[in-house]
């Protein structure tokens, strides 16, 4: 059999390897719970409570009041996501041999199925609890794209996000484009440049740029996210690979999946900034 030398736990780990370096959007979000998860149909339950309310007093003699029930905030994600793969190879065992296809086709295997994962993330920009920057687009210009993103910086802030809390900014190239040239100091930080994204730093703000940014409709607005590490959580607990023989032809061929989903979870910690730009 041409594929008795196929080893499919060694690939699926190459995968997971490959994956964890092609994140964009999934690498900054909340994955505490991916051991949790076991199988299709699981659900996670993520949880949360509210804010005590903190009294204040000058008297000594101290009365408390009756104990309040604090506000149970816990939100319940079905992990129910499925991203496949299905391709021909002429012969496993002679491929493995030639150094190197292999390896190149997990790379890109694991290039498109992170596309997949970053695009279900990036779309949340889209859902009906992403907090806006603003009711309409923003039209983003060299002159106002630091004060637009500035805005939505102190949005989070308002809300309780710390100053010294992880934050990202996920642009498109077009906007990017525009920040570089408000910006001179954006790539200052080159150690990290092109690590999962990274393109620099506004600040203390980490900036990314990838192509799976939500858009509007018409595709004249891209829909920029800022947010902390925990608005989103994410869970990627399953990677499955297989060879085998069709019986319509005369290849090999390997086919797999990825088990994964998302959720907002803290939807105070994510802006959405509507961006529209001049023809």
């Amino acid at each position: 059999m041409a594929y008795q030398n196929f080893i499919p736990t060694v690939w699926a780990e190459a995968i997971n390897r490959e994956l964890e370096k092609e994140f964009v959007f999934a690498e900054n979000c909340n994955r505490k719970y991916e051991g949790e998860v076991k199988q299709l149909g699981d659900s996670v339950r993520i949880l949360g409570v509210g804010k005590p309310t903190i009294t204040r007093t000058t008297d000594k003699n101290i009365i408390l009041s009756d104990p309040e029930t604090v506000e149970d905030t816990s939100i319940t994600m079905p992990v129910k996501q499925i991203a496949l793969f299905n391709y021909k190879i002429d012969d496993i065992d002679k491929r493995q041999a030639v150094g190197g296809v292999m390896e190149a086709l997990s790379k890109e295997t694991s290039q498109g199925l992170a596309d997949e994962m970053d695009k279900y993330i990036a779309d949340f920009a889209k859902a009906s609890d992403a907090i806006k920057h603003s009711a309409n687009a923003v039209e983003i210009t060299t002159s106002n794209v630091l004060t637009e993103l500035d805005k939505c910086l102190r949005m989070l802030y308002e809300r309780n996000v710390r100053q010294n809390s992880k934050i990202t900014i996920t642009v498109s190239p077009r906007f990017y484009m525009i920040l570089k040239q408000a910006y001179a100091a954006l790539d200052t930080d080159n150690s990290k440049i092109l690590e999962n994204g990274q393109v620099g730093k506004y600040g203390n703000v980490i900036i990314k740029m990838s192509n799976n940014i939500a858009t509007a409709s018409n595709g004249a607005e891209d829909k920029i996210m800022i947010r902390t590490d925990n608005a989103v959580a994410f869970v990627n607990p399953m990677t499955h690979t297989e060879a085998y023989r069709p019986e319509k032809g005369f290849s090999d061929a390997v086919k797999g999946f990825v088990l994964f989903d998302a959720k907002i979870v803290r939807p105070k910690e994510m802006i959405v900034l509507n961006a529209k730009y001049t023809a």
